[in-house]
């Protein structure tokens, strides 16, 4: 016998060697041990997951001449050595006859169906018609098929196999069982490449059956088709074909995901020649543009999906080099930056698909990613429209700017009446988590009235909240659904260090960028996170810095230093002139879970609470710790 393709050498004779369809084969299975068989079936799922190889397990099943409970078959799976099963799997059988749909869709053919399917079969216990690309038979066909597939002869069974169910009639689906097949996920399709490798004797790296097993988006016959490509193509050593992530990506003409981690780099930093160069490289290279566009939309989606779950979360198919590498990206924006980028990304794509000059567009597409950087959110600018009215509302002349030594909250000109109804943003607090108004040698997040006075055209002194007794509301961040830590940039990176700022030190030490950051924390209201990294290990290594902490769990150590902690902190380092690139890692620092927890004042609704008896029963009994208190009495 000739070669055999691996798509079919390796093609699942038993519904156990079925990979990612257990909903159905278990549900057959059940059928089979029951005596339930339905005259009608209907299979439906992506291209290359099995349906068609179900449909012919399913065949030798019933028509298996083995008695089930038997020592060859002790179960109702085929026994595969019959000649009922031995004819099916070789396609000779008799009474087990496929038909393409999609040549044989007129109703003259269905006619001529429903007329054989009147005698018995020949040697067989069914008749059994598989029906390949149902969905291309005419609705007229259909009709003639339907009230024979309604009240079909007792040895009939009709299998049909389809891509696109909804153009099945109702009629014909309300009178066969339905099984929606699912995509075959990543570890299954990997660890059936690993096996074929081994059982073919190829040596392949992990990196490239993980290239191979993504290629295949959820298809495994589309997977293997591709690795009997690859192995055609692979050198040979030692009589062995070796397969490298090198030559698959060659193969199939993608671009390492690398580049595109240091497009995303470039685009954060704001350095549009180097994107530009990148880009120049890629395209003299011979990589089409839609092709780079498609594959930077994969990138960033896997991207996005480890800023909302985290590195591990099953949103992602990838391999774990993959994982990590997507984790570091989404380090790089907030969610709402990541699926801004994503959706000017997708709309490049698609305008690549009818545009002449490709390359222009997407150039122009990665552009508009550097340039979306610079947009303000509408909380700070609805922020500093409410803050300017209310200092307008003032008739107090202009005072000087405290200087910036000063303290930020306190007035160092005359008493000047508040007025009659303080105009204080709900959003003024993402506003200061942002950092955006703070100068050289200030604080990155100012109180409530300060950023009123900073944002108005006239700054006037403005009396603090806590002295005026009126309630400050602060704008509730949104929920850290996963911490993802970042990594130091790999040489030759395309983002690079923000320049220092005007008249700080070029080259700032651990120290100094500990004592700004842990000060900017506690300003903003993250004690916990203050402590926690006041008291690590901090090492400055060029392009990174690496900060060990208490030995803390990762779900805690998300929790303290969450979200809008991470971005005052990479605000307070581009300021400082320091690499914005950090790594918080647990099990080094000084600090224990108990000293995370900031000293409330004494006399203060804190201690207060924290000494309640319910308070301090919850703690024992639970085993935990009291991270923020929030007082909500009326004032």
């Amino acid at each position: 016998m000739g070669y055999q393709v691996l798509a079919r050498k390796y093609r699942p004779q038993r519904f156990a060697d079925v990979a990612g369809q257990d909903h159905v084969t278990h549900t057959l299975l059940n059928a089979l041990n029951q005596n339930r068989i339905a005259h009608g079936y209907i299979f439906s799922g992506h291209r290359g997951i099995g349906k068609t190889t179900i449909a012919r397990i399913l065949a030798m099943a019933v028509n298996c001449r083995t008695e089930v409970g038997s020592p060859a078959r002790p179960t109702p799976e085929p026994c595969g050595t019959c000649d009922s099963c031995t004819e099916i799997r070789q396609g000779g059988a008799v009474d087990v006859i496929e038909i393409d749909a999609a040549t044989n869709r007129g109703i003259d053919e269905i006619r001529e169906l429903r007329e054989a399917a009147r005698y018995s079969p020949a040697r067989d216990r069914y008749k059994i018609y598989i029906l390949d690309e149902a969905h291309q038979i005419t609705d007229a066909a259909f009709n003639a098929l339907l009230k024979t597939l309604e009240e079909p002869p007792a040895h009939i069974i009709f299998m049909m196999a389809t891509t696109q169910p909804e153009d099945i009639p109702q009629t014909i689906r309300s009178r066969c069982q339905h099984f929606s097949f699912h995509a075959v996920k990543f570890d299954d399709i990997l660890a059936q490449l690993k096996t074929i490798a081994a059982q073919e004797q190829v040596e392949a790296e992990e990196g490239a059956l993980a290239l191979l097993a993504e290629a295949g988006d959820g298809s495994m016959r589309d997977a293997l088709s591709i690795m009997d490509q690859a192995i055609a193509s692979a050198p040979v050593e030692n009589g062995r074909p070796v397969l490298s992530a090198g030559q698959i990506r060659d193969l199939m003409g993608s671009v390492p995901n690398t580049v595109f981690e240091h497009i995303m780099e470039a685009v954060a930093a704001g350095q549009s020649a180097a994107l530009m160069e990148q880009l120049n490289v890629l395209v003299n290279a011979g990589h089409n543009p839609s092709s780079l566009a498609r594959q930077l939309v994969r990138y960033l989606r896997n991207a996005l999906m480890a800023k909302l779950g985290g590195e591990h979360t099953e949103l992602l198919q990838i391999s774990a080099d993959e994982r990590a590498r997507a984790a570091r990206t989404a380090m790089l924006y907030t969610e709402e930056e990541m699926t801004r980028n994503l959706q000017i990304v997708l709309r490049t794509f698609d305008d690549l698909n009818y545009r002449q000059e490709q390359r222009f567009h997407l150039e122009l597409g990665l552009l508009k990613l550097i340039h979306a950087q610079r947009l303000l959110p509408i909380e700070e600018l609805l922020s500093s429209v409410a803050a300017g009215s209310g200092a307008r509302s003032t008739a107090a002349p202009a005072a000087p700017r405290a200087p910036a030594s000063a303290p930020r909250h306190t007035s160092t000109a005359a008493p000047v009446a508040p007025p009659a109804s303080p105009s204080i943003s709900p959003f003024a607090s993402a506003a200061e988590n942002r950092g955006s108004s703070a100068g050289p040698g200030q604080s990155a997040a100012p109180s409530p009235a300060v950023q009123q006075e900073r944002s108005s055209p006239s700054p006037v002194p403005v009396a603090s909240p806590e002295a005026s007794g009126s309630p400050v509301r602060e704008a509730t961040p949104f929920p850290a659904v996963g911490f993802a830590s970042a990594t130091p940039l790999t040489e030759g990176s395309l983002a690079k260090a923000p320049e220092a700022a005007p008249g700080l030190s070029a080259a700032p030490d651990a120290d100094s960028l500990r004592n700004a950051v842990v000060s900017a924390l506690a300003s903003a209201g993250h004690s916990s996170a203050s402590q926690l990294l006041g008291s690590g290990g901090w090492t400055l290594d060029g392009s990174s810095l690496r900060i060990e902490v208490a030995n803390l769990s990762k779900k805690m150590l998300g929790l303290t230093v969450n979200a809008a902690a991470e971005k005052i902190i990479r605000q307070e380092l581009q300021r400082l002139g320091a690499p914005t690139r950090f790594l918080v890692v647990p099990g080094a620092g000084t600090a224990s879970s108990a000293q995370v927890i900031a000293a409330p004042p004494a006399g203060s609704i804190q201690q207060e609470a924290l000494a309640h008896p319910l308070v301090q029963r919850a703690k024992e009994i639970f085993k935990a710790e009291v991270r923020s208190i929030v007082d909500l009495r009326q004032k």
